[in-house]
């Protein structure tokens, strides 16, 4: 909403805003550009002009998609996903992403998974099963193991943990 108002501002026609991109009818003169950035900034945003940025901004935006808004699993592994999804050699996108972001893909996946897995643990509508499946993980054994390797904790302590914080007034 921020870039579609920035945009308008300036009287520049898009045909598409979205996470992380937005496509502009015209050729943007570079003093509109400027302005455009300072605007962006002051919300936190900014323009990438660099190729580079964009397709790794745009390798995190297709995962941070998979793990958190998509419910469908995907049939392919991550790396035909991508590679699919980006047009683009997956050796190329593991290459660019680890020496931009300092950690690979993988990682990056892994991480958002599990930060997935605390807020469905948080939510505690779903049991660890449940978190299994949804996660698409092959075994609560499986999630757990990862669970424990990223965070250090299991999830079960982590679910302890929470619940430790939430006493009542009348406990503390």
């Amino acid at each position: 909403m921020v870039v579609k108002s920035e945009l308008e501002k300036l009287g520049l026609e898009y045909t598409v805003v979205k996470i992380g991109e937005a496509n502009i009818k015209e050729q943007i003169p570079e003093e509109i550009l400027r302005q455009l950035d300072v605007e962006l900034r002051k919300s936190g945003l900014q323009l990438m002009d660099n190729k580079k940025s964009i397709l790794v901004e745009q390798i995190k935006n297709a995962i941070i998609d998979l793990v958190h808004y998509t419910d469908d699993q995907i049939k392919v592994n991550l790396s035909d996903y991508l590679g699919e999804k980006l047009n683009h050699d997956y050796t190329y996108l593991a290459n660019l992403f680890s020496e931009v972001k300092g950690v690979t893909i993988e990682q990056f996946y892994l991480n958002h998974k599990i930060e997935k897995v605390k807020e469905l643990i948080v939510y505690d509508e779903l049991n660890l099963t449940e978190i299994a499946y949804k996660m698409h993980y092959s075994s609560v054994a499986h999630l757990s193991n990862q669970f424990k390797k990223i965070t250090g904790l299991t999830p079960t302590h982590f679910k302890e943990l929470k619940n430790k914080r939430r006493d009542t007034l009348e406990n503390v």
